[in-house]
């Protein structure tokens, strides 16, 4: 079991930029694909950004550029670098988390097993 904790979101201006951050415990974030997924209101769980056990990351082509996935291991916690923030990016941020060493390229909710509360992002024009 993995418990998730966000935290890191807020309000900004487009071309802002914000760190969101997720915490585990109860287990490892070693060797586990890790990602954050974003809803907006009236919209589908979008993933944007995964990064599997060897590191590797994957991104959505909405952030691609603009976005980085890290985790620091030591403080047991992932990261979602965003900068140049669009109004479009506003949403719920949520990290999740899956069993399996590896990432697939198309990021779904359902393949994720563990998630947090979520965060949210407000990006003002």
């Amino acid at each position: 079991q993995v418990q998730l904790v966000e935290s890191g979101g807020g309000s900004v201006q487009a071309g802002g930029s914000l760190r969101l951050s997720c915490a585990a415990s109860g287990s490892t974030i070693s060797g586990r694909c890790m990602a954050w997924f974003r809803q907006a209101p009236g919209k589908e769980r979008e993933g944007i950004a995964a990064t599997a056990g060897d590191d590797s990351t994957v991104y959505a082509d909405s952030v691609k550029g603009r976005f980085t996935i890290s985790r620091d291991y030591a403080k047991h916690t992932l990261y979602l670098q965003m900068d140049s923030l669009k109004p479009e990016d506003t949403a719920m941020y949520y990290c999740a988390a899956r069993e399996e060493f590896h990432c697939f390229r198309v990021m779904i909710a359902r393949d994720f097993y563990y998630w947090g509360q979520g965060t949210q992002v407000t990006v003002s024009s």
